[in-house]
């Protein structure tokens, strides 16, 4: 028999999808506690849990005397809009650069409140706890291993959990063919290292991972910007006519939990996708770092599920979902395995044992589903509390992604305000965010800013985010002349 917590996070649940879904449009009246009890055969207990779990959550209002009504929403970002055209081969411009340096500055300094963090902040996101007890019976277990090199290919236990949850993906990972890395960046590194030489023109979503863009400066690698749907993600028409063309040597995208749309593509989609690399013969290194962060039940299957021929590259880690102090992430490259694992050798030869270990027996424990699951649940409630305040407190004309799981969504402001002119204004008062030209090589994006919420929404945070409305109101009545 189903829980009762079970049973009124399903009813929330099933009220929050109709009211994405815009069955119950803002304004509209939920059905009464008791009728709604009567309707669903629950209690009215039960059911007043769900109606103030969606109070919380900031999609309802309730008014004394009169019910629970339907809060005005944030628009979604309209399918179909994106960049208009694929960019021209180009690095990254120097001032996107010296952006992205002074971004991360700000996220770096003390006093500082963070709107735009990807890294989950807090010992409530991370099961510390378990961890540290896990680590102290791989040392007492195996004391000599502190004073031992760890040697490739690393931890066959993790390696083999890896590969196992691999499934939930839609892929049938071997854990022979896993290679350990110091975190995703490495990966990607590493991936990009093995199929690219200097000059090559590679595929990128616009908007972007922003830590690319210093990458594949740093590799001499010419950035590709093709339009990316707030919606559906990569346009694969676009990638098609520079595939027919031939102005790509490779592709990099995520397809699954965008950073920074929040987005994951179409089934469809992906194998098309696939199909595309397996005709054209171009390798995609696919990012999985949020895949298992999706807020379904069952993952959306990866792009790597369709590849029948190894040009699927993927990589992930665990820094965003267990321990981002270990900085363990994995690779399985495909048909450019060989070269990767040789990369690996000789830039940094191995990942900790301990560490690795220490992952690798809390994933056989069966805890991390667990985890995940709460952790889902958490960052889908954030989402709608902090779309719920943007929508109260933006300029009229604001809209946002609504994201497909994870904690980043891309806020798309009036075109009036200037996102670098805010992200100065901000600084100023000591918020962070990150405006939206960072995650373009050629600076594009100019009205929009990407926002996460993966730390506890407390009152310093709302207040960050109310100015930074302020702001961004001032900003326009500026340009408007008011």
């Amino acid at each position: 028999m189903m829980q009762v917590d079970t049973l009124y996070q399903q009813l929330a649940d099933d009220f929050a999808l109709a009211i994405s879904h815009g069955s119950l449009p803002p304004g509209s009246r939920l059905p009464s506690v008791r009728k709604t009890a009567q309707s669903r055969r629950l209690s009215l207990n039960t059911v007043l849990t769900a109606y103030r779990m969606l109070e919380d959550r900031g999609l309802v209002v309730v008014r004394p005397q009169s019910g629970y009504y339907v809060r005005s929403h944030l628009p979604m970002l309209p399918a179909g809009k994106s960049c208009a055209a694929p960019g021209q081969a180009q690095g990254p411009a120097g001032e996107v650069l010296d952006l992205i340096g002074a971004a991360l500055l700000a996220q770096q300094t003390p006093g500082y409140i963070n709107l735009a963090l990807a890294c989950p902040k807090g010992g409530d996101f991370y099961p510390s706890n378990k961890l540290a007890r896990i680590m102290g019976q791989v040392l007492r277990q195996n004391p000599g291993m502190v004073s031992s090199y760890a040697l490739p290919p690393g931890s066959e236990r993790l390696r083999t959990q890896i590969a196992r949850r691999s499934v939930e993906l839609g892929m049938s990972l071997q854990a022979e063919n896993i290679v350990l890395t110091h975190g995703c960046m490495e990966a990607l590194q590493l991936s990009l290292r093995a199929i690219c030489v200097r000059g090559d023109a590679v595929g990128i979503e616009s908007p972007t991972y922003f830590n690319l863009l210093p990458l594949f400066s740093s590799l001499g690698l010419k950035a590709v910007e093709i339009p990316t749907d707030p919606q559906t993600g990569l346009s694969l028409d676009a990638l098609e006519q520079l595939l027919i063309d031939g102005q790509l040597q490779a592709i990099v995208a995520m397809p699954n939990v965008h950073n920074p749309l929040g987005c994951s593509m179409p089934l469809e989609n992906k194998r098309r996708l696939a199909g595309l690399l397996k005709r054209y013969q171009i390798p995609l290194i696919e990012d999985a770092l949020y895949a298992e962060l999706q807020f379904t039940e069952a993952f959306a299957p990866a792009v790597k599920a369709f590849d029948e021929e190894g040009w699927v590259l993927i990589c992930a880690s665990y820094t965003k979902t267990l321990a981002p102090d270990f900085r363990i992430g994995w690779v399985e490259g495909g048909r450019f395995t060989e070269q990767i694992r040789k990369l690996k050798f000789s830039y940094s030869v191995a990942e900790s044992m301990v560490l690795s270990e220490t992952l690798g027996l809390f994933l056989e424990s069966g805890g991390y589903d667990h985890h995940l699951r709460q952790l889902k649940r958490r960052y889908a409630i954030q989402v709608d509390k902090v779309r719920a305040l943007i929508a109260e407190h933006f300029p009229q004309g604001t809209s946002a992604t609504q994201p497909a799981g994870g904690f980043l969504f891309w806020v798309e402001l009036p075109a009036s305000c200037d996102s670098v002119k805010l992200f100065h204004r901000a600084i100023a008062e000591k918020i962070s965010i990150s405006p939206g030209p960072l995650y373009s090589p050629s600076g594009r994006h100019t009205s929009a800013l990407r926002l996460s919420c993966c730390q506890p929404l407390d009152e310093s945070y709302i207040q960050a985010l109310v100015r930074l409305g302020e702001m961004a109101q001032d900003i326009m009545d500026e340009a408007a002349g008011v």
